[in-house]
């Protein structure tokens, strides 16, 4: 194999495996309470675990950013500055994850403003929200260390940390509900200690691996000026992105709730070929943030502008792969998801919009492991802005005449938009980053 590819593939396969992995927390919860005969205790965790994945989805640029910047200072072969982005990353998530803790109330009612459980439902959620509030630390934590690995070039242990997770999650659930008695209060604390189980791996693991670093801890240096500027000027254009995402992503589901339970339900199935595509990409764009960012700090021009071409040859495969594929057995796959035939019958109509998915996304999720590799975080906030605006007005330009038609096709043209402007703004990039 192509030197390059392996490399790819090193950093992209460890990293898919931990992308399918994460959802999984989220299943075993559910397939828990789900066999404790009431609807409610299902309600509960549905809505806290939304919280929680769009609260950990918005400070997700904790893990992005320090990718990016670790990867660079590992080109540059500067040790120091890689231990200081280490303890940086870490210690803006420990603190965000304290202000969390002590805003959980209002974060708690301001959520259920929105969302409107069942009286039931709120009691239940209420108290899972207050128990897994304490992993914040530990989610927080270990998206910096997660980042720091994925720049080290090492996506192995992310991998290894996921897996333990829900390994531990498993066990400790099961055994606070079936064997303790508890209930919602019993998944909360499983959920806890696997968080927690996954940030000491991740530390014990760094000392174990990269133990010999420790020389270089010192406090002087993490706090300097223009190292905090610049790491918050990444994180704060990363961020500002992520709200760009969830934000259409949230109208998605809206939009599609608005028509009725049956396009919901479409919707939702269709988006799982979306999102089995994006684990697989994401894998690939975590290759591109490790491996461009080290090329970039190391000024190794030609091993960057390779390692993009194979990136970009890759996508290509996989969206030819992903397109036969959902064209032959996507509808099997639908039919594993549901048995209401009001629903597959629905899906059939709209199926064609999610079978160019592949093609319409290849390109920026290839594009955003690039850009962040280089912190070209301006670019994807602009990319994704200008594609966000783009979402919205194909779909008020076109819902009253198409339906729901018009909101995949708003979709669509998002993530075409985000590819294409990304790829305009590529050259550019590439300049900066070897000026």
């Amino acid at each position: 194999m192509n030197p390059i590819d392996r490399q790819i593939l090193q950093i992209a396969l460890p990293s898919i495996v931990s992308n399918i992995t994460v959802p999984l927390l989220g299943l075993i919860d559910v397939a828990i309470v789900g066999h404790l005969g009431s609807p409610a205790y299902i309600g509960a965790i549905a809505v806290g675990g939304m919280l929680f994945n769009i609260i950990y989805w918005i400070f997700g640029f904790l893990r992005m950013g320090t990718s990016g910047m670790t990867s660079q200072a590992y080109g540059k072969r500067d040790l120091p500055e890689i231990v200081r982005l280490l303890i940086r990353s870490v210690g803006i998530g420990l603190a965000v994850a304290l202000c969390l803790i002590l805003l959980q109330v209002p974060i708690r009612q301001a959520a259920f403003q929105i969302i409107h459980p069942t009286e039931e439902v709120r009691e239940m959620a209420t108290l899972y929200f207050h128990i897994c509030i304490w992993g914040a630390p530990a989610m927080l934590g270990l998206y910096g260390l997660s980042g720091w690995y994925i720049g080290m070039q090492n996506s192995r242990i992310p991998m290894y940390i996921a897996i333990t997770q829900n390994i531990v999650n498993i066990m400790a659930s099961l055994s606070l509900v079936c064997f303790f008695g508890m209930k919602v209060e019993g998944v909360a604390l499983g959920t806890l200690i696997a968080q927690y189980a996954g940030f000491l791996m991740g530390l014990v693991l760094w000392m174990n691996r990269y133990g010999k670093l420790k020389k270089y801890i010192v406090g002087k240096g993490v706090l300097q000026k223009e190292a905090m500027i610049r790491f918050f000027q990444v994180n704060r254009d990363i961020f500002l992105r992520t709200l760009c995402l969830v934000a259409v992503t949230l109208f998605f589901t809206s939009a599609g709730a608005s028509q009725g339970e049956i396009i919901l339900a479409v919707n939702t199935v269709l988006m799982q070929l979306f999102t089995l595509f994006s684990y697989v990409m994401d894998g690939f764009a975590y290759a591109g943030e490790a491996l461009s960012g080290r090329y970039i700090g190391a000024r190794n021009r030609k091993a960057f502008t390779d390692t993009v071409r194979h990136l970009l040859i890759w996508g290509a495969g996989l969206t030819v792969l992903f397109t036969l594929v959902y064209a032959s057995g996507g509808n099997a796959f639908l039919a594993l998801l549901t048995d209401d035939r009001n629903v597959i019958t629905a899906a059939d109509t709209y199926f064609y919009w999610a079978l160019a998915i592949p093609a319409a996304g290849i390109a920026a999720f290839i594009w955003d492991g690039i850009f962040i590799g280089a912190t070209a975080t301006r670019g994807m906030l602009l990319s994704m802005a200008a594609s966000a605006v783009s979402f919205f007005a194909v779909y008020y330009g076109f819902h009253t005449v198409l339906g729901n038609h018009a909101l995949w096709l708003a979709f669509l043209v998002y993530l075409s938009m985000r590819g294409a402007m990304q790829t305009l703004l590529s050259r550019k990039v590439m300049e900066k980053s070897f000026h």
